[in-house]
C-alpha cells in the first residue's frame, strides 16, 4: 500500500515537472521568436552598416598609403652623393703612366688622372686653365706666357714650380728621351722668369700652339737626377708616378697566368689637395683587359661600372635598362685616304669619280648612333670651313661618266680598263664591326662603277705597320683634327716624306698651293685672316680629291647606370670624358626636398 502511494506521487511529481519543462520551453521558444527571429533584419542591416564602415576606413588607409607614397616623389628624392668605388674597363695594358711617353689607351687613362697639364677643356671643349691660371700671346704669336696658379703642390706634399714646367719639356725634347712628342717641340725654347711664370718662344708663330699645353706636367724633385736616356725606363713611369692631378696611384695588381688571360687593375685614391678640390669618388680602378670578352663578363658580373673600347654596344646590353651608353663626338673625321702617289689612284679623275660614287649619307644611316658629316679636310662649324668647298656629292651616273671619259671603259667581266690595266686597288682598315659594314658598302658602290675593290680588314696590333710604312693603296682611318684648323700635319708635302714624324699625310697629297696655304693658316693669329688664308688649300683639296670625307666618329662610354656629373658633349681624345672627373658621382641617397 504504502510502495503504490510512493509511486502515484513519483508520477504526479514527474507530470508536473514536465509541465514545467514544457513551458519553459514555449517561453524560450516565444522569447526567441520575439527577441531574435524577429530582429534577424535589423541584424542584416546592421552588419551591412558596420561592413560599409569598415570597408571605407581600409580604403581610407590605402589612400593614406598611396598618397605617402606619391608625395614622397615631390618631398623626397635621390640625389647623388660623394663616395663610392668606380671601376672602369679598358682594353689594353699598362705599361706607363709618365705623360711624356703614355701613347695606349690604358697609359692614357691612367696618365690623365694622375698627372695635370697646364691647361685642359672643359665642357664646351674650350680651352680653360688646369695647372695655369692664365695664358696668352705675344709678339705677333711667337711667344706664349703661361701664369701658373698659386701653392700648387705635387702629390708627394713638394710644391709646384715653373722650373717644374721647364724640366717637362726638356725631357720631351731631348733626343735621349725618346719621347713620342718630341717633333711636335722641336725649335721651342720654354724658360721659367720666375717660379710662377713660363715664357714659351716659338721659331715661328703658331696660332694652334697653346693646344699642346695640355700635356701633363712631371716633377723635377724626383726625375731630375735621372740621366735622360734612363728616364724611359724609370721606376717612377710605373710603378712611383707622382702627378698634380685629381687622382693618386694605391695599389697595381697583376692577375692571369697567360698573355691572354692577363689583367691589370691601377688603383687610385682622390688627390686631397688638387687645386679643383677633392675629387668626390672614394676610389678610381682602371681595369685593363686583353680581349672584349673578358671585359664584357666582368661589367655583366657588376665586377666593373664601365668599358672603354666598344665600337658598339652588344645587342643583350642595349635591352639592359641598368645600362647608360654615352654617345660623345671626336672633334676627328674618318676619311678613306687614296694614296695619290701611286698606282691608279694617282689618277684625280679615279678620285673625284671614287668620291662620286660613294654615298656618306647611306653609311651614316647604317651607323646606329647620330652623327655629324665629315666633307672637307675641316670639321663643320670649325674655324676656316666653307660649304663652297665640300666634297663632290654623290651622283653615280656623274662618277661612271667621269671614269669613262678618262679612258676606263667596262670590261666583259664588269671591271674597267684603260690600256689593259684593270681598276683596282686594295683598301685597308682595322678590323672592327663598324669598319667592316664601311668597307663592304664602299667595295659595293665602287664595284657597280666597274672598279675592283680588295678590302684587307686588319687587327689594330697588325695595321700599325701598315700605316707607318704607308703599304696601302687606300686607306680607311679616322684622324684626330681638334679644336683648332691647323691640319697640316695630315696634307703638307713635307708630311708625306718617308722622313717625317709620324708621316701623318696618309695620302702622300703634294701641292705647293696647299702647302703655301697650309703655312699661311697657321702661322696667323687673326681668326679673320686665317679664315682667308685657308681658302686656297680648301679649293685644292675639293679639286684634287686626295681623300673621301665620311664622317665624325663617336667615342663610346659604356656605364652600369648613370654616371652624375659625366656628360655627354665634344671631346678631342677618349681621355676627354675625364674632363669633370672630379666631380663624378655614383652613389645615391634619399633626399628630402624643402619645400
Amino acid at each position: 500500500m504504502q510502495l503504490r502511494r510512493l509511486k502515484l506521487r513519483f508520477r504526479r511529481d514527474f507530470r508536473k515537472r514536465k509541465k514545467q519543462v514544457e513551458g519553459i520551453g514555449l517561453q524560450a521558444e516565444s522569447q526567441l521568436e520575439r527577441n531574435f527571429f524577429r530582429r534577424f533584419d535589423s541584424l542584416l542591416k546592421v552588419r551591412r552598416f558596420a561592413g560599409t564602415w569598415m570597408l571605407l576606413v581600409i580604403l581610407l588607409i590605402g589612400c593614406v598609403v598611396a598618397q605617402t607614397r606619391g608625395l614622397g616623389g615631390y618631398y623626397q628624392t635621390l640625389q647623388p652623393a660623394p663616395g663610392g668605388i668606380y671601376t672602369e674597363g679598358i682594353l689594353g695594358s699598362y705599361t706607363d703612366a709618365n705623360p711624356v711617353y703614355a701613347t695606349g689607351e690604358v697609359d692614357q687613362a691612367v696618365s690623365r688622372l694622375i698627372f695635370a697639364g697646364l691647361l685642359k677643356y672643359n665642357d664646351k671643349n674650350q680651352l680653360s686653365g688646369d695647372l695655369a691660371q692664365s695664358w696668352y700671346a705675344q709678339d705677333d704669336g711667337k711667344q706664349y706666357v703661361v701664369h701658373l696658379r698659386p701653392n700648387l703642390t705635387w702629390q708627394d706634399g713638394q710644391p709646384l714650380t715653373a722650373n717644374d714646367v721647364v724640366f717637362t719639356f726638356q725631357v720631351i725634347q731631348s733626343p735621349d728621351a725618346q719621347s713620342p712628342l718630341q717633333s711636335s717641340w722641336q725649335g721651342v725654347t720654354v724658360t721659367a722668369t720666375d717660379s710662377q711664370t713660363v715664357v714659351f718662344t716659338l721659331p715661328n708663330p703658331l696660332a694652334s700652339f697653346p693646344y699642346s699645353l695640355t700635356t701633363g706636367i712631371i716633377p723635377q724633385h724626383l726625375l731630375g737626377s735621372i740621366p735622360m736616356d734612363q728616364m724611359r725606363s724609370a721606376a717612377f713611369n710605373t710603378t712611383k708616378p707622382v702627378g698634380a692631378g685629381p687622382f693618386v696611384l694605391k695599389d697595381l695588381e697583376v692577375a692571369g697566368d697567360t698573355p691572354q688571360t692577363r689583367e691589370e687593375q691601377i688603383a687610385l685614391r682622390p688627390f686631397r689637395n688638387y687645386w679643383a678640390g677633392r675629387p668626390l669618388l672614394d676610389s678610381f680602378v682602371v681595369h685593363a683587359f686583353t680581349t672584349q670578352q673578358l671585359m664584357l663578363n666582368s661589367f655583366k658580373h657588376q665586377n666593373i661600372n664601365a668599358m672603354v673600347g666598344l665600337s658598339s654596344l652588344p645587342q643583350n646590353l642595349a635591352k639592359d635598362s641598368s645600362v647608360q651608353a654615352y654617345q660623345m663626338p671626336l672633334t676627328a673625321g674618318n676619311y678613306v685616304f687614296f694614296k695619290t702617289s701611286s698606282g691608279v689612284l694617282a689618277d684625280a679623275k679615279v678620285r673625284q669619280a671614287l668620291v662620286q660614287g660613294a654615298d656618306p649619307s647611306a653609311i651614316i644611316g647604317q651607323l646606329g648612333y647620330p652623327t655629324t658629316p665629315v666633307d672637307e679636310p675641316l670639321l663643320r662649324k670649325q674655324l676656316a670651313y666653307d660649304a663652297k668647298y665640300r666634297q663632290l656629292g654623290y651622283d653615280q651616273a656623274a662618277a661612271a661618266k667621269e671614269l669613262t671619259a678618262d679612258g676606263w671603259i667596262p670590261g666583259a667581266n664588269g671591271i674597267r680598263y684603260k690600256k689593259n690595266l684593270p681598276l683596282t686597288f686594295n683598301l685597308f682598315a682595322q678590323d672592327t664591326t663598324e669598319y667592316s659594314m664601311v668597307t663592304r658598302r664602299l667595295a659595293q658602290e665602287w664595284q657597280s662603277l666597274g672598279v675592283d675593290v680588295q678590302v684587307h680588314l686588319q687587327s689594330g696590333t697588325d695595321l700599325q705597320p701598315t700605316l707607318e710604312s704607308h703599304s696601302y693603296d687606300a686607306l680607311l682611318y679616322g684622324i684626330s683634327i681638334g679644336v683648332d684648323p691647323d691640319v697640316f700635319v695630315y696634307w703638307d708635302s713635307s708630311q708625306a716624306d718617308i722622313r717625317a714624324a709620324g708621316r701623318l699625310n696618309f695620302s702622300e697629297y703634294k701641292s705647293s698651293t696647299a702647302d703655301t696655304a697650309l703655312e699661311a693658316g697657321r702661322t696667323r693669329t687673326d681668326p679673320t685672316l686665317r679664315v682667308i688664308k685657308y681658302g686656297p688649300f680648301l679649293q685644292s683639296w675639293q679639286q684634287d680629291a686626295p681623300a673621301l670625307g665620311l664622317y665624325q666618329p663617336r667615342f663610346l662610354y659604356v656605364t652600369r647606370g648613370p654616371v652624375s656629373g659625366l656628360s655627354e658633349h665634344t671631346i678631342n681624345t677618349d681621355t676627354g670624358r675625364y674632363d669633370n672627373v672630379q666631380n663624378w658621382e655614383i652613389r645615391e641617397i634619399p633626399t628630402t626636398v624643402k619645400q
